[in-house]
C-alpha cells in the first residue's frame, strides 16, 4: 500500500530522470539544466540533494552544496563544494506543478536546514529566481548583494530578476 503523506529522501543516481521531467515542468527555457551536469552536481554533493516522494513517486526535488556565505553558483555552473563551509547553499528547488499545495517545498527546505544545522553550518543562502523572492521570504531569508565583481557577475547569468538571499540557521 502507498503511503498518502509526502515523505523526503536523498536523491539518488536513479531520480534523474524524475528530476528532469519536475524541472521541464517548472523552468522556462534558459533555467533548465541538462541531466549530466545534474549528475555530476550529485556526485560532488551526495549528502546535500533530496527528493520529496508522495503517491509513490517523486514530487519535488532540492539540490544544494556546502558553500561559504558570499559565494554563489552561476546557472548551469558546476558545485564549488567548500572545504570549510559555513553554509548551505540551496541551488535548484523544483515542485512539478501537479504537486502544487502539498507543502512540499517548505518540507524540502525544512530537512535541509536540519541537515545543515547537524553539520554545524550556520546559514544558508540562494538565488531567488522566477518571481520567487515571496516564498523565500516566507522562508525567514533575507535579500542581499553578493560581495565583490566576481559573485555579481555570477548573479547576472540568471535571466531576469534575480536575488542573493540569506538566512541564519538555529
Amino acid at each position: 500500500m502507498v503511503s498518502d503523506a509526502p515523505f523526503v529522501r536523498g536523491m539518488r543516481a536513479d531520480d534523474l530522470d524524475a528530476v528532469l521531467a519536475i524541472q521541464l515542468a517548472c523552468y522556462g527555457a534558459g533555467f533548465v539544466e541538462d541531466g549530466a551536469l545534474i549528475a555530476r552536481r550529485l556526485a560532488a554533493a551526495p549528502h546535500t540533494g533530496w527528493v520529496a516522494e508522495h503517491e509513490g513517486g517523486v514530487r519535488a526535488y532540492l539540490a544544494g552544496y556546502p558553500s561559504v556565505v558570499g559565494k554563489l553558483t552561476p546557472l548551469h555552473g558546476e558545485f564549488e563544494v567548500a572545504e570549510q563551509p559555513d553554509s548551505l547553499y540551496l541551488h535548484d528547488l523544483a515542485v512539478h506543478p501537479d504537486a502544487s499545495g502539498l507543502g512540499l517545498g517548505p518540507l524540502l527546505v525544512r530537512h535541509a536546514w536540519a541537515h545543515a544545522a547537524q553539520a554545524g553550518w550556520r546559514h544558508s543562502t540562494l538565488v531567488s529566481v522566477q518571481s520567487s523572492v515571496g516564498f523565500w521570504l516566507r522562508q525567514g531569508y533575507a535579500a542581499t548583494q553578493p560581495a565583490g565583481t566576481g559573485q555579481q557577475a555570477r548573479l547576472a547569468t540568471y535571466p531576469g530578476e534575480s536575488v542573493y538571499m540569506i538566512r541564519r540557521l538555529g
